[in-house]
């Protein structure tokens, strides 16, 4: 697979994002999700993003059988920290002080079963603590050696420049998708100015650009995309116009709407690569697939227009998952 580049580590241009096999997306079936990620790593998708919430802990489990016997060097692994989790897995608030933060990577070491994370992200922005003493204590885990390089999820461009002032970040995390595209106004444009790369996440609208789910009703009792405000009600059927425009498209150039949701996100510059999350081998494959996909310049220009006249209804998260962004100036 081709390479992108992350600040100054080096990448595949699709990682694999690993929450839903373990976490938010309905029951996970382990044995199918190493099978998952033993086959990302033969196809070149080696960069695996995980996270201590996702569980809370079993995702980070989940990789480190994966690794068991795999070279290590071969895999790229990211995770995150930022929550307080009591020892039977309840969430208590965010957390990134230092003193907290010397503890949760010691959890994610020895769950992933390894000695270092290449690239250590805070997941969500703590608000009892400056960002200066939060990205302080994460660079001292790279003179460590626990660290390779550092990262940050969901902040605006403010806290972007005061954490880099303090140690380099090589990418920022955030949703991003062609329903989703928030970070283009200020974000972009300063990890950009900086030098600083960028992972979206969800870049198949969290499955629904895929065109694969009808109505909420198809999704398992416990996935949490039953409560999220854009697959519900008229804003499901609001946001469906896209789709159906995408499926349009896909079908008259031999590629799936969900290909040509991680193409668009992956034709929006060199330095973004998305990690498009699953659990299954078949859509492994048919995201992969996405990498190499060549449309006309008629097809793009027919997306593009498509986009520019659609809104999506709803907001990313319900309110509370709202209030944990950060979308400051």
């Amino acid at each position: 697979m081709q390479k992108r580049k992350l600040g100054s580590l080096e990448v595949p241009a699709l990682g694999l994002g690993c929450m839903g096999m373990s976490w938010a997306y309905g029951q996970g079936d382990d044995a199918e999700s190493i099978r998952v990620l033993h086959r990302a790593l033969d196809i070149g998708m080696n960069f695996w993003d995980t996270a201590e919430i996702y569980g809370p802990f079993t995702n980070e489990e989940l990789l480190g059988k994966a690794l068991k016997g795999k070279n290590r060097s071969d895999v790229l692994i990211a995770t995150k920290f930022a929550w307080k989790i009591s020892l039977d897995g309840k969430l208590q608030g965010v957390d990134s002080s230092p003193a907290h933060i010397k503890e949760t990577i010691h959890g994610s070491l020895k769950r992933l079963g390894t000695d270092y994370i290449d690239l250590y992200y805070q997941h969500r922005i703590d608000p009892k603590t400056p960002i200066e003493d939060t990205v302080g204590a994460m660079a001292d885990l790279v003179k460590e050696g626990k660290v390779r390089a550092i990262g940050l999820s969901e902040v605006g461009p403010a806290i972007i420049r005061r954490a880099h002032a303090v140690h380099p970040l090589t990418a920022v995390q955030t949703e991003y998708s062609m329903w989703e595209r928030g970070v283009e106004p200020k974000v972009l444009p300063t990890l950009r100015e900086l030098g600083i790369g960028f992972v979206a996440y969800s870049p198949i609208g969290r499955g629904f650009l895929s065109g694969k789910i009808a109505g909420i009703d198809e999704l398992d009792p416990t996935d949490s995309r039953r409560n999220g405000p854009r697959f519900q009600g008229e804003n499901f059927a609001q946001n469906f116009k896209l789709v159906d425009a995408v499926k349009t498209i896909a079908s008259a150039h031999n590629a799936t709407p969900a290909q040509i949701a991680i193409a668009w996100v992956l034709k929006q510059g060199l330095d973004i690569v998305p990690i498009p999350g699953t659990k299954r081998l078949n859509y492994l494959e048919e995201n992969a697939r996405a990498a190499d996909l060549v449309l006309p310049d008629s097809a793009w220009a027919d997306l593009n227009r498509v986009l520019a006249d659609f809104k999506t209804a709803g907001q990313r998260y319900h309110e509370g998952g709202m209030k944990m962004l950060d979308e400051a100036d």
